[in-house]
């Protein structure tokens, strides 16, 4: 297999994350987002110093947006991040991480099955609610816990008010029919 070796100059014209390209004179190409990433997860650069054995002068010239990793410090960065190597690379489409989304999208699928379970009568439907509610357990244990859908929206506590005590009307209003 041959290898390549490329300069400054064949660098030009590397597209950049987020759009672009890095012909610009006072660009500088961005490769990664590792040090966005690390910022995001809360992950102090000695944290990372300390999982990898490396020194944090070197990870804080890695983590330099315009520095061009290899895939096995990528891969290192990803497992001390504990993020899909993904993230590192390109900016999601959405607000939340592909775990994040899938997470939530397993906990309302896990309502609503608990919600099937609880309002069913017929003992066939449970079982199957039951099967599911089970094999949801099994792909996220943290599942056992989750409650169903309310029924009739969020309940209020004691120390709660409706719209009535916020909406303030006069006797008189209320005789005229002035309130809808």
């Amino acid at each position: 297999m041959a290898t390549v070796d490329l300069d400054s100059h064949s660098r030009a014209n590397v597209p950049m994350i987020g759009g672009g390209s890095s012909a610009g004179r006072d660009s500088r190409p961005r490769y990664h987002r590792v040090r966005m990433v690390r910022i995001q997860q809360g992950v102090s650069l000695r944290s990372i110093a300390r999982q990898t054995g490396t020194d944090v002068r070197t990870l804080r010239h890695q983590e330099d947006e315009s520095s061009d990793l290899t895939l096995s410090v990528l891969q290192q960065w990803q497992e001390a991040l504990g993020v899909p190597i993904a993230e590192l690379l390109e900016e999601s489409d959405g607000c939340l991480s592909r775990p994040v989304l899938e997470r939530a999208r397993l906990v309302r699928l896990m309502k609503t099955v608990a919600a099937i379970l609880q309002q069913s009568k017929e003992p066939g439907i449970k079982r199957m609610a039951q099967m599911l509610v089970d094999q949801l357990v099994e792909v996220m244990p943290e599942l056992q816990h989750v409650s169903p859908w309310h029924q009739f929206g969020q309940r209020r506590g004691l120390e709660e008010f409706g719209k009535v005590v916020e909406q303030h009307f006069s006797e008189e209003s209320l005789m005229r029919g002035e309130v809808d």
